[in-house]
């Protein structure tokens, strides 16, 4: 079922918006998620030394990059 305005276009029925939503919090995720990976990638280069002087341990590596927001000290950054 299409619907017209009174000009005569297409309006967009809530099926397209919804997929146009869904690819749109796809594409959101997957950007996302490539941040994560860049970032642990950077965080275990870095050298021990390195880590401690930027106030992580290697063993925090993996728990700052899945709360990127949340700072290991215990200061909260807002996203």
């Amino acid at each position: 079922m299409t619907t017209y305005n009174e000009i005569g276009w297409k309006k967009t029925i809530a099926p397209v918006r919804f997929g146009l939503t869904t690819f749109r919090n796809y594409w959101a995720a997957l950007l996302e998620w490539r941040e994560r990976e860049k970032l642990r990638a950077n965080l275990y280069d870095l050298s021990d030394r390195e880590l401690h002087d930027i106030g992580i341990a290697r063993d925090q590596i993996e728990y700052f990059v899945s709360n990127r927001f949340i700072d290991p000290r215990g200061v909260v950054y807002p996203p």
